[in-house]
């Protein structure tokens, strides 16, 4: 009997899905890596070498290919890639691809802009597809990404490079109001990208949610998640995964700890860092300075350097909330010829992803703490990184000047850096990353702190923003827990109270001044155990993790920190020109 014709094509279809699903086991068994190795080390394989199966039963070798074409992967995520204009592959794809698409467990270590995201998201696909995962199977893969704007772009990879496939897949982040639509639809979806607090919370909460035949689980920016920041909601949610399954972890910094290893139940897994051999831990195309400007010059600097470059695209770098916005408010009253713009972790969650769109499209100013810093791709190029607060450690300094110089776009960076911190600059250089030491003219240098004085009499709500951006910058450096570059006792207090316009010095209730507030002691006068909207917190039973952590995700209780920005191409004028 003769089927209908649209069941009949269904059944061709399910045939042919069959018969490749077969085609690829054999192929990618056939070309297996040996494990350890690293398939960058491969001679490449010729760019007309036949692909597939090949005469007598035998296929092509894809250890070692360029092109993902050459890979076993299913048509429809060949197809999706083709139209995403993917051809070439990055090395941190070359080097992972052959070993994740054998279902082994991946720690990958790569540069910003190298290219992560596809590293993941193709073996999520393959495996899934190979597996026949259908509605009725539930989640077959988690994605968790530390911050949501991460994770949205993570998101959109997903679609556009998954789009011919069928499966059902859902963005589940904090900040949103539609926790209760997500609860009745998430046992349907296949694949989640989510963020750790979010996923928690359906764990914890949504009747029969089920994870218990996940194939992949899947951590970007792996070592933001391994943190203490995070160990909490990680070990929940992983105490509530099947153990065998495959994992994939990736970042521009990875860990090889055996304690995370062991938590998150890795076997065997392939160790790939692509770049740890490279000359330098940063882009190539990315160059960077630093140069030495005292606490109470920092505003008067940036303003030199905006004023300067007001046809770039510019990311401006503030240890907390409380900075970004009272530099943001006060350089806005002040007009210094171009946009400006403001992106933090108190910020709600629609009003961010504005503000990201706008400043991808727009030439402008962004003022942002690290929120930004973590794998955030802007689609234009980033020309200048700004670090006017130094950061923590040598990771973050990493993260944010990888906001520029992504991909084949080139980049710079600045790095303000106190005389007492001096010593970060060494650390820089111990991990191979070419700081170059500059001098700035400082015979060019733009003084805003009597614009900013004189600004705060007229307004009232600013001078309480600068008030706050005093006390949090203080306290971020004050629970630092590297003392070799961050040390409270060396910042010219009243200097740097006068730069922000301040026309008294705040009182610090957590320093206790000496000598009639000329020396300052290390004890601490904090009675209580909070940090309110100081924006500066800490997690119950543990020493303070950072100085710039923020409520990312305030709806969840988990803490984020981070923020960064990508891509650059320097324009005209050379550092040592800009003030």
């Amino acid at each position: 009997m003769k089927r209908p014709k649209s069941k009949q094509s269904r059944h061709q279809r399910r045939l042919s899905e069959l018969q490749e699903i077969e085609l690829l086991e054999s192929w990618i068994e056939f070309g297996r890596p040996d494990s350890g190795s690293n398939p960058l080390s491969l001679p490449p394989l010729p760019s007309d070498a036949p692909v597939g199966q090949i005469d007598g039963g035998a296929f092509s070798l894809y250890a070692g290919c360029k092109k993902f074409n050459q890979l076993p992967l299913s048509q429809k995520t060949k197809d999706g890639l083709r139209e995403a204009k993917y051809a070439k592959m990055t090395e941190i794809q070359r080097a992972s691809l052959p070993h994740a698409l054998c279902d082994r467990d991946i720690l990958g270590a790569a540069k910003t802009g190298s290219g992560k995201t596809l590293a993941f998201i193709i073996p999520v696909l393959e495996k899934l597809y190979r597996a026949r995962w259908g509605p009725e199977d539930g989640v077959g893969s988690i994605i968790i990404s530390p911050t949501r704007e991460l994770a949205g772009q993570l998101f959109e990879v997903l679609k556009s490079v998954g789009k011919h496939h069928t499966f059902s897949a859902g963005l589940l982040i904090g900040g949103r109001k539609d926790v209760d639509e997500e609860k009745e639809h998430v046992n349907d979806l296949n694949i989640l990208v989510c963020t750790p607090g979010r996923l928690l919370q359906h764990m914890d909460e949504t009747p029969n949610f089920d994870c218990s035949q996940l194939q992949v689980l899947v951590l970007d920016e792996a070592d933001r998640i391994l943190d203490v920041g995070f160990k909490k909601a990680l070990n929940a949610i992983v105490s509530q995964l099947p153990k065998r399954r495959q994992t994939l972890l990736f970042s521009a910094t990875q860990t090889k700890s055996v304690q995370d290893l062991a938590r998150l139940s890795l076997k065997d897994p392939e160790y790939l860092s692509v770049h740890e051999e490279s000359v330098t831990a940063t882009p190539n195309r990315l160059h960077q300075t630093a140069m030495i400007v005292p606490l109470d010059k920092k505003l008067d600097m940036l303003w030199s350097f905006i004023k300067a470059h007001l046809n770039s695209r510019i990311l401006v770098f503030l240890s907390s909330c409380k900075q970004v916005r009272f530099v943001f408010e006060a350089f806005k009253k002040l007009r210094p010829g171009i946009p400006l713009k403001c992106l933090h972790g108190r910020m709600k969650q629609e009003r961010r992803m504005g503000v990201y769109s706008q400043f991808c499209e727009t030439r402008s100013v962004l003022f942002s703490t690290d929120v930004t810093s973590r794998g955030l791709d802007f689609n234009k190029a980033v020309d200048w990184v700004i670090q006017v607060d130094c950061p923590e450690d040598v990771a973050t300094y990493i993260h944010r000047v990888g906001r520029t110089a992504r991909y084949l776009s080139g980049g710079r960076s600045v790095l303000f850096l106190m005389p007492s911190e001096m010593m970060m600059l060494e650390k820089l250089q111990e991990k191979k990353i070419p700081v170059q030491f500059i001098k700035a003219n400082t015979k060019r240098l733009q003084p805003v702190s009597g614009l900013l004085a004189a600004l705060l009499v007229k307004e009232e709500e600013l001078q309480h923003l600068a008030h706050r951006s005093f006390v949090t910058y203080l306290r971020s450096i004050y629970i630092n827990r590297d003392k070799e570059v961050f040390d409270v006792m060396k910042l010219p207090i009243e200097d740097f109270s006068a730069s922000l316009g301040l026309p008294m010095t705040p009182k610090v209730r957590f320093l206790k001044q000496k000598t009639k507030g000329k020396k300052l002691s290390e004890e601490s006068s904090l009675q209580e155990e909070t940090y309110d909207e100081e924006n500066i917190l800490e997690l119950p039973g543990a020493s303070p993790v950072s100085r710039n952590l923020e409520e990312d995700e305030a709806d969840e209780g988990f803490l984020l920190t981070k923020e960064t920005s990508h891509d650059g191409q320097g324009k005209s004028t050379d550092m040592a020109d800009i003030v």
